[in-house]
C-alpha cells in the first residue's frame, strides 16, 4: 500500500482475478439488475462476493436496517479475501452509516470503494477519517446490469494502476471558462455535498478540482446549490471545477439555460470550469473517476480540453 503524492492511501489495484464484495449501503436494488451487473463483473475476469444483506428489502426504501447495511460495509473491509468493495446502487441511506463507522477498523483494513451518488457521504468521510483514494466509478445493478453502460478504458486505467492517462472530449468534457489547474480531483454528488454542511461530515474541498453532477436537478436548483457552497466557503481554495454531463438533469431545451445558471452561480470563480464529463448519472458508459489523486485540469485548447491524472489511483 502506498500513498498519493498529497498523503492519502492509495488501495490496492483491482486487476483480472480480485475479489470484490458486493454491498447496498443505501437503497434496496432489484435482484435481476443486480445478477446480470455480477454476470459482467465476472466476465471481466472478477471475482464477486455478495453480502448478506445487499438483496435484502426494507423497511421503508432501504436495503435492510441500519445495523444490517453497516455489518456488510464493515465484514466487506475486514474480510482479507476482499480486494476492493463495490455498491449496486445509490439511492438514499449512505449518511445514515457516517457516525457508526469504524475507522479503526477500516483504516487498518483499507481498500477500494466504489460507488457514486448517495455514496458521495461515504467518499467525503472516507477522505476526511482515512485520507483514502476512493473511486467515484460504475456500480452493479446501476451500470454494469446496463448494456454499454462501463467505459471500460476509464474501469481498466484506474482499477490497473497507470500513472499517466487523460479524459478528454470523447469522454464528454467541454470548456467553459479557459484556464490550467493542478489539485486533487474531490467531489461528487453536489446535493449530497450541500446537505452535508454545517455537519461534522462536509467536505473539505481547499486546493481540489472539483467534480460536481447530479440527477433531476434543475437551473435555479443548480443555481442555488452552487450559492450554498459559496456562502458556506467550501469553494474558497477550489482551483478548478468540472460539472458533469447533466444529460440526466436537463433536455437538450434547457441545456443553455442551466450552463448560464452554472456560470451565475460561479460568478467571480477564477479558475477553469469544465463541463459534459460521463460520470456518476449518466445514460451512456459510465467514467470512472478516481477521487484523492493528483490531476492537472488543462482547458486551454478549447478543441482538446483534459484531466490528466499525474499519478496512479492504486498500488501494486
Amino acid at each position: 500500500m502506498t500513498k498519493s503524492t498529497r498523503g492519502f492511501i492509495k488501495p490496492a489495484a483491482l486487476r483480472r482475478g480480485a475479489t470484490l464484495a458486493v454491498i447496498s449501503p443505501a437503497s434496496a436494488a432489484k435482484r435481476e439488475f443486480v445478477e446480470r451487473g455480477l454476470a459482467e463483473l465476472e466476465a471481466l475476469g472478477c471475482r464477486v462476493k455478495l453480502g448478506r444483506h445487499a438483496l435484502a428489502r426494507g423497511p421503508l426504501y432501504y436495503a435492510g436496517s441500519l445495523k444490517d447495511r453497516l455489518e456488510d460495509l464493515h465484514n466487506a473491509f475486514a474480510d482479507p479475501d476482499v480486494d476492493g468493495i463495490i455498491c449496486t446502487r445509490g439511492g438514499w441511506g449512505s449518511a445514515e452509516l457516517l457516525p457508526h463507522l469504524n475507522a479503526d477498523l477500516i483504516r487498518t483494513n483499507a481498500k477500494a470503494f466504489i460507488g457514486y451518488s448517495d455514496h458521495t457521504s461515504i467518499h467525503s468521510w472516507l477522505q476526511n477519517e482515512i485520507g483514502l483514494v476512493s473511486f467515484y466509478a460504475p456500480m452493479v445493478a446501476a451500470d454494469f446490469a446496463r448494456e454499454r453502460g462501463v467505459d471500460l478504458p476509464s474501469w481498466q486505467h484506474t482499477f490497473h494502476g497507470d500513472d499517466s492517462w487523460a479524459l478528454g472530449p470523447a469522454d464528454g468534457l467541454r470548456v467553459v471558462q479557459p484556464g490550467l489547474a493542478t489539485g486533487e480531483m474531490m467531489g461528487g454528488c453536489i446535493s449530497i455535498l450541500a446537505e452535508a454542511l454545517g455537519t461534522p461530515y462536509a467536505p473539505r474541498l481547499e486546493g481540489s478540482i472539483l467534480f460536481l453532477e447530479d440527477i433531476g436537478t434543475k437551473p435555479y436548483q443548480w443555481d442555488r446549490l452552487l450559492l450554498h457552497l459559496r456562502y458556506s466557503g467550501r469553494l474558497d481554495g477550489v482551483r478548478g471545477i468540472v460539472f458533469g454531463d447533466m444529460a440526466q438533469c436537463v433536455g437538450d431545451e434547457e441545456r443553455d439555460l442551466l450552463e448560464r445558471a452554472l456560470q451565475h452561480g460561479l460568478r467571480g470563480f477564477e479558475g477553469p470550469v469544465a463541463i459534459g464529463l460521463r460520470s456518476g448519472h449518466v445514460g451512456g458508459a459510465n467514467v470512472s473517476l478516481p477521487l484523492g489523486v493528483s490531476v492537472a485540469l488543462d482547458l486551454r485548447e478549447a478543441e482538446n480540453p483534459q484531466i490528466r491524472f499525474m499519478e496512479s489511483a492504486v498500488s501494486g
